[in-house]
């Protein structure tokens, strides 16, 4: 039966496989459903059947957060290089350039939201995990700075699994306490300081900067953490409680003040700002952080 060979289709076998062009559809990671990509683009890359967020570049986080045309990048001079010698580490910075068109894992510069002025920072997962190295430190910092001599609220957006860059050693350590303290001079002159968290947000950038704004807002189910449930369970021998660590757990337990969908996450955003820089709108209640899906 030699003669014989399986047709490849997909989609339940209404389109044969070869005539599919790349990019057209979409696997969910949380249903397993086949979705159409410009679709799934257009419902903010929220699966319409279960709900599974995928994961945002910064850009496309940027375009769905900020006033269109208001963002203005900085600090796009500053380059990591191998200060260790680590093998390979130049080669994977390299990639990460090539596939996310970033010379880093994050953006920072200044942009409006509903006509507020920010001081913005986003990081990307898709460029090694969006972990923490010294010039992701340094743009954290400067954002920070920059927020605060310009008196204007301060608003971060993590998102990255691989915490601080290993391939930095110390350097990258050092990022930890650099991005705090730059945090709590804002706290100390009363900029407002709003952290946002996206799935996954872990190590080194969960245990700074991420964890200590005035405001801490989460997606749902992300994930929150230093070190991961499995790495934890197998250290302490214990079963962990359900959904521990996810947005929902930490929501419970007093780690967040609200967990905001993607959909609402500019208007949460904006309507938070201007409740702390007194600028509420005649028909506006005050703020009162609750959860919400």
């Amino acid at each position: 039966m030699s003669w014989f060979r399986r047709p490849k289709y997909t989609l339940q076998g209404e389109i044969r496989k070869k005539d599919v062009p790349d990019g057209v559809f979409t696997k969910c990671d949380g249903c397993n459903e086949i979705l159409a990509t410009k679709e799934l683009e257009k419902n903010k890359k929220i699966c319409p059947k279960c709900g599974f967020y995928f994961n945002l570049t910064a850009r496309e986080r940027i375009a769905i957060t900020v006033d269109p045309g208001s963002f203005e990048e900085f600090d796009t001079q500053y380059q990591s290089t191998n200060p260790l010698n680590f093998v390979e580490y130049e080669d994977k910075i390299k990639k990460s350039k090539k596939r996310t068109g970033l010379d880093e894992a994050v953006l920072v510069g200044l942009a409006k939201i509903e006509g507020i002025s920010v001081s913005l920072v986003v990081l990307d997962f898709f460029f090694m995990g969006g972990s923490m190295g010294s010039v992701m430190g340094e743009k954290i910092t400067l954002a920070a700075e920059r927020s605060l001599e310009q008196r204007i609220p301060f608003v971060v957006i993590s998102a990255g699994g691989g915490g601080a860059r290993m391939h930095e050693g110390m350097l990258s350590l050092m990022q930890m306490a650099k991005t705090s303290a730059a945090v709590a001079n804002l706290r100390k002159a009363s900029i407002p300081y709003i952290s946002v968290v996206t799935n996954p947000t872990m190590g080194g950038v969960a245990a700074s900067f991420a964890s200590l704004g005035d405001i801490n807002l989460a997606e749902p189910k992300a994930l929150l953490g230093f070190a991961g449930p499995r790495v934890i369970q197998q250290t302490i021998g214990e079963r962990l409680p359900p959904g521990f660590q996810t947005s929902e757990f930490l929501l419970e337990h007093g780690m967040l003040d609200a967990i905001v969908s993607r959909q609402e996450m500019r208007n949460t955003l904006a309507l938070i700002l201007r409740c702390l820089l007194n600028q509420c709108r005649p028909k506006e209640a005050p703020v009162t952080i609750a959860a919400t899906t």
